[in-house]
């Protein structure tokens, strides 16, 4: 299958998409650092944070990062933008190396290199863009019963996380914040979507700011945004962040692309050749992002003294029940 013209714009968009949003986690993390030395720590709810210029700056790198990523949805299918998510996680472990001293072993870049090999094979094999003529399209598919029962199913989860867990695991376990983020992120995504065909449209002269749907879809990603935002903060303040970034893409990044099967049905128009080609390109990328969690701190240990290594003194004190 060649790729469309739009698939290739989409793809740009995305690509630049993950430097801003991969080089914004370094930078947040590093206001985030610094903040907790003059007041409470986000992790603990405090907001020293938004008086850190290096917050800021990460915070704008990662609208830009957004926007981008914004703008591709309008072009490019879910399945397609998505998964190139996973750029962002080797610019992250790579700045995070060099300015964080959070060391990425060889396995990690065995794990960035799997990334990269993912993100190609889905790109090769993406399914063409589903031409949308209104927003009130995409409300139609937003309200079939498979995407409500969704819906529904997230929102309730949510709800459980935020308001059952987050008191009792949030600072213990990573997949409580992460947990919020990406099953809200599944979401905005599908509304992003929404609202980049909406502007695409309006800026090809048919408006669709006419429509209720429209600014629906609009307050809906600002709600949710907001939300991703303040948990994902306490997620980068709490654990580290080669962690963070790689747990986060692969929950994300799967939520979505289950999100975008329901809703915008990417996969209709391809054989079962093209999808099981998109899902190993796809479980590529899982590899990739599994290697680089578990071997983050791998390199970083002294090694342990052997039997073999103990002084003679020691020896002797352990073979002297006597002394």
């Amino acid at each position: 299958m060649g790729i469309s013209t739009d698939n290739v714009t989409g793809l740009v968009l995305a690509v630049s998409s993950s430097i801003f949003i991969g080089t914004s986690f370094i930078v947040k993390k590093m206001g985030l650092k610094k903040s907790s030395t003059r007041g409470r720590s986000a992790a603990s709810g405090g907001h020293a944070y938004l008086y850190e210029p290096w917050w800021w700056i990460g915070m704008i790198s990662m609208i830009v990062g957004e926007i981008a990523n914004f703008a591709a949805y309008a072009f490019a299918p879910a399945i397609l933008v998505t998964p190139l998510g996973a750029l962002s996680i080797i610019v992250s472990a790579v700045l995070a190396h060099f300015i964080l001293e959070e060391k990425l072993h060889i396995f990690g870049m065995l794990g960035c290199a799997l990334c990269m090999v993912g993100s190609t094979t889905i790109v090769l094999h993406a399914p063409h863009e589903r031409i949308i003529h209104s927003v009130r399209e995409v409300w139609h598919l937003a309200t079939e019963p498979g995407f409500i029962v969704y819906t529904c199913v997230v929102v309730v989860l949510v709800f459980v996380l935020i308001f059952y867990c987050v008191p009792r695991y949030g600072e213990r376990h990573l997949v409580v914040y992460v947990g919020i983020c990406s099953l809200t992120g599944s979401l905005t995504v599908m509304g992003v979507k929404a609202v980049g065909i909406a502007i695409k449209l309006t800026i090809e002269e048919t408006n669709q700011f006419t429509y209720f749907q429209t600014w629906f879809f609009t307050l809906f990603v600002i709600g949710c945004c907001i939300l991703q935002i303040n948990y994902l903060n306490k997620a980068l303040d709490t654990f580290n962040t080669a962690v963070v970034s790689p747990v986060y893409y692969v929950m994300f990044t799967s939520l979505t692309i289950f999100a975008s099967i329901i809703m915008f049905k990417d996969w209709d128009s391809q054989n079962a050749s093209q999808i099981a080609t998109e899902l190993c390109g796809f479980v590529t990328i899982l590899s990739g992002t599994f290697l680089l969690h578990k071997t983050k701190d791998m390199g970083n240990k002294p090694p342990e003294q052997s039997p073999a290594s103990s002084t003679p003194d020691q020896a002797n004190t352990d073979n002297n029940p006597s002394t």
